[in-house]
């Protein structure tokens, strides 16, 4: 009686959830299918989120709306597993999740277990994640944006093992300062200034990542350094350099959405010192958790649309080519979508996404209209 109670309850909850998607559809006619859209997808190794949500959608980023899932569904983590089935329901315009458990008797066709939500028990290394998770690891523990002052009472590299100038892998480095019960450190020099593209004011510093060290000998007096040993080398690390302690494992899988409140944003900066961005490149926008940002917040790109003279209209009996030709603004130029997997209080990195065109310093990012 108590199965019977349970499925009951699913199916209720199955219609419920159907008709709530039904009226989302019709109220946002962005959130639509494509019309070739499959009837099913069969989840595999190597499929994200967005790819999967790509193969019905015509905006991934509608993938929670057509789920019929809310705010607090978006901001924890959602599975999907290779072998599991995506089923598109025409009747409510809702995508459905399916398992295969067995075939029939009849004609070898394999049954299926639905079910209302998404898979959530436990954390699997086999979950689908929403975006390719390679291209953004590092970068989900390395960059650091911090305040001016955010390094100057860290701790600090202040000797090398025999006056070393550059530090290797598994030298000694010698640190003072409050560790704070910290084994394992990552190692920064803050770096360039980051400024708002509109305002020219400082917003913070990207912090240059260096590698890490672990601590080997805790100072035994107040007026001793700790010993750490070198575990990784990125950059030249030396004398001079700040530690931060190793951030937790990040959990990488965020469901795409749209924010939660309208936000205009600009490209700051192209991680790596460059001045244009391509797909799957990481970028800076100057909007971050203050400004309703959170992770998986999707946002789209555009251009500014150029000013340009209008050569067709008549000007006077003295104007040569454009001079003297009425000024008109050009529409702005929507090319790609921005994932956004790490936010700061006031800058956030993305990862470009389905460009059509490069992205550059000073590109609008915005809510998807």
């Amino acid at each position: 009686m108590k199965k019977f109670s349970t499925a009951a309850l699913l199916l209720a909850f199955a219609s419920a959830s159907a008709a709530n998607a039904a009226e989302e559809t019709t109220t946002s006619p962005r959130c639509a299918f494509l019309q070739n859209a499959p009837d099913q997808h069969t989840v595999v190794r190597g499929d994200t989120l967005w790819d999967i949500s790509g193969k019905f959608l015509q905006h991934p980023w509608c993938w929670p709306q057509v789920w019929g899932m809310n705010r607090d569904q978006i901001r924890n983590p959602h599975w999907i597993y290779p072998g599991q089935i995506v089923y598109f329901d025409r009747a409510s315009g809702k995508l459905r999740l399916g398992s295969p458990v067995g075939q029939d008797n009849a004609g070898g066709v394999p049954t299926v277990r639905l079910s209302p939500q998404l898979r959530t028990e436990g954390i699997g290394q086999d979950a689908v994640p929403a975006i390719p998770s390679g291209v953004i690891e590092p970068f989900l523990s390395q960059p650091l944006v911090v305040a001016e002052d955010e390094l100057k009472d860290a701790p600090r590299i202040m000797a090398t093992e025999e006056s070393r100038v550059i530090l290797g892998k598994n030298d000694k480095a010698f640190v003072r300062g409050d560790l704070k019960s910290g084994t394992s450190f990552q190692v920064f020099r803050p770096g360039t200034p980051l400024r708002d593209p509109v305002s020219r004011q400082v917003i913070g510093y990207e912090a240059a990542y260096l590698g890490t060290v672990k601590l080997e000998r805790p100072a035994q007096a107040p007026n001793e350094a700790h010993v750490f040993r070198v575990v990784t080398v990125k950059e030249e690390m030396g004398v001079g350099d700040r530690l931060m302690p190793m951030p937790p494992v990040p959990i990488l899988n965020y469901v795409p959405h749209p924010p939660e409140k309208t936000v205009d944003a600009r490209i700051v900066s192209v991680y790596g010192g460059v001045s244009q961005a391509g797909q799957n490149q990481i970028v800076t926008v100057n909007r971050g958790s203050k400004d309703g940002i959170d992770l998986g917040t999707v946002l789209e790109l555009y251009r500014f649309g150029q000013i340009v003279p209008d050569r067709t209209e008549k000007g006077s009996f003295f104007s040569v080519g454009s001079w003297g030709k009425p000024k008109v603004k050009l529409p702005d130029n929507q090319y790609g979508n921005l994932f956004i997997f790490r936010v700061f209080d006031n800058i956030s990195y993305g990862l470009v996404m389905q460009v059509t065109d490069t992205v550059q310093i000073g590109d609008v990012a915005k809510s998807p209209e």
